[in-house]
């Protein structure tokens, strides 16, 4: 499974939302979550976030989630 599909790193992501990286690192450990949004964290500590997350957050509209 190549890494894209599993995932994107909490630095790809807050480039993509015009964040630092740290301002989602902070929000996981403060709440658990960002914005309902909850990476998996990966074997090495790495966190992968849902490769939606961005359309998710930025959606007008709620997106259907599978399941």
């Amino acid at each position: 499974m190549e890494f894209n599909e599993m995932g994107i790193s909490t630095e790809e992501l807050a480039g993509q939302l015009r964040l630092k990286p740290q301002s989602l690192r902070a929000a996981l450990c403060r709440d658990g979550h960002y914005f309902g949004l909850r990476p998996r964290k990966m074997p090495n500590g790495r966190l992968l976030w849902p490769t939606d997350a961005v359309e998710r957050l930025t959606s007008p509209r709620p997106v259907e989630v599978a399941q």
